[in-house]
């Protein structure tokens, strides 16, 4: 039973009177009621509503999730269990260093896990998220460069990377130089070449790439970058196809920030929750935020006396039940575990595309990693039917729809990561709604989706108006 017809009776609910005495003044004009509109109801039915309010939302235990490209989408209930614990979700974070010995211990654990998998030498779990790493990296890079003695003011950045990494750099004060891609979805090494100069601080990549590809002259193109005496920067978006078979460490890079929530265990998207920590060689080490966690005499403290360090980027010691999670993770599967399940990431990706291409247009011909892009520009020109049409439709299957319209260099594009915890015959499934669907008409497509909780949304209006609240709507409704 939804608010709007729960039942208004004069007798309604009644409250204790609250003993909390809110000054005058202290809220702003408008905001402050004397009254709650309170619904009669049944135990019964509050169940029921809220019962049904859960089964309105789409998650990974509701069906398959091949959402492109950095979003976490495997949900392991052990990790889960390990976060909630009363030890750790009860763990007040201004607690005193030798009562919190148990907790710096497993975030110095998890610092010692992601260096060994980054092939880094020492990490930061500051950032809460992975755009806020990559900030936290570029204000690294400035510091570096300063400390040297260098303006470096311009920072090169492929036009296949992730949305994400233009604004951090910009909002580090740099100024971003765009590469383009060559035929094969690669890096253009002579349109590098061109870019590099003395202004550069940094190249921002990730490898393999956004389209699923993997760059196979990074040993080249870091010799480049550090020719030019700039620094290499890694983004680990998507470091679940690599785990196990190679390290960023290995490629030449010099600081990498992990996408935990994605890599590792933790649900994330619609904001959160996050963690996005940062793995540097040891001659950066000393501009990682501060404090830091080190071990001495048997004991963990924070140190703090760090004259070079950028400082400190968040509360605490970063998203401690997320970098919980993710440690939980890392150690139930151990070395071999993560290289299987990169292994069956890549595996699925490569397998969907087959089964698909004869019905889609997949750009880049060759091997993907653990995600591909395909195209719907001929379905366009053919029928009509875009890549959001194919994605609505997806709904009606029982499928949470991929990535569209990014990468942009790839058009009508649908970005597919179907990762390493779907088994074949999530696969079939997959790809069998994706064939029907290409045979679909405009008609066919113009309602989808018709067997969702909400309809088809009006995307353009959403964003510019949205509606978040029973009181908005209200409001809304008496214009």
């Amino acid at each position: 039973m939804s608010f709007r017809q729960a039942r208004f009776p004069r007798d309604r609910p009644s409250l204790p009177e609250s003993d909390l005495s809110i000054p005058e003044g202290l809220l702003p004009p408008g905001m402050e009621r004397r009254s709650l509109r309170l619904p009669k109801m049944r135990e019964s039915e509050v169940v029921r509503h809220f019962t049904a309010l859960s089964c309105m939302n789409f998650g990974t235990d509701s069906g398959p999730y091949p959402l492109g490209s950095c979003t976490m989408k495997h949900n392991p209930k052990y990790a889960d269990r390990l976060a909630h614990h009363p030890g750790a979700a009860n763990l007040h974070p201004q607690l005193p260093e030798a009562a919190s010995q148990g907790a710096l211990e497993v975030l110095y654990r998890m610092e010692r896990a992601l260096c060994a998998l980054g092939g880094m030498d020492a990490v930061t779990l500051h950032p809460s998220a992975g755009a806020q790493g990559e900030h936290c990296a570029m204000l690294m890079v400035d510091s570096y460069h300063r400390w040297k003695g260098e303006e470096r003011d311009e920072v090169i950045i492929p036009d296949s990377a992730h949305g994400t990494n233009p604004a951090s750099a910009a909002m580090a004060g740099f100024k971003v130089v765009e590469v383009p891609s060559a035929e094969d979805g690669c890096v253009d090494l002579e349109a590098l070449e061109a870019a590099l100069s003395e202004r550069t601080a940094a190249l921002m990549l990730t490898n393999p790439n956004t389209l699923g590809i993997f760059e196979r002259d990074i040993a080249r193109m870091a010799g480049m970058v550090h020719d030019a005496g700039a620094l290499l920067y890694y983004d680990g978006a998507n470091l679940n196809a690599i785990m196990g078979y190679s390290d960023p460490g290995a490629m030449g890079f010099d600081i990498v920030h992990f996408n935990v929530h994605k890599t590792f265990a933790t649900p994330h998207g619609g904001g959160g929750p996050g963690a996005g920590p940062v793995g540097v060689k040891s001659f950066l080490e000393p501009f990682l935020p501060s404090p830091r966690i080190v071990l001495e005499d048997g004991a963990y403290r924070l140190e703090r006396n760090r004259p070079l360090s950028i400082g400190r980027i968040s509360p605490y010691q970063g998203n401690f039940s997320v970098l919980l999670r993710g440690y939980a993770y890392i150690m139930r599967l151990g070395g071999d575990g993560l290289k299987d399940a990169s292994e069956r990431a890549v595996l699925n990706a490569n397998y969907l595309k087959e089964r698909i291409k004869g019905s889609y247009e997949v750009p880049y011909e060759g091997l993907k990693k653990h995600e591909f892009v395909a195209s719907c520009a001929v379905l366009r020109e053919e029928k009509g039917l875009r890549a959001l049409d194919v994605a609505k439709m997806m709904m009606d299957y029982g499928l949470h729809p991929p990535t569209v319209y990014f990468p942009d260099l790839v058009e009508e594009a649908l970005m597919i990561e179907p990762t390493e915890d779907e088994s074949r015959e999530s696969m079939d499934r997959m790809a069998e709604a994706l064939i029907a669907i290409a045979g679909a008409t405009v008609e066919d497509a113009a309602e989808a989706p018709r067997f969702t909780a909400v309809a088809r949304v009006d995307e353009a209006r959403a964003a510019r108006d949205p509606i978040l609240s029973e009181r908005q709507l209200r409001r809304r409704d008496l214009k």
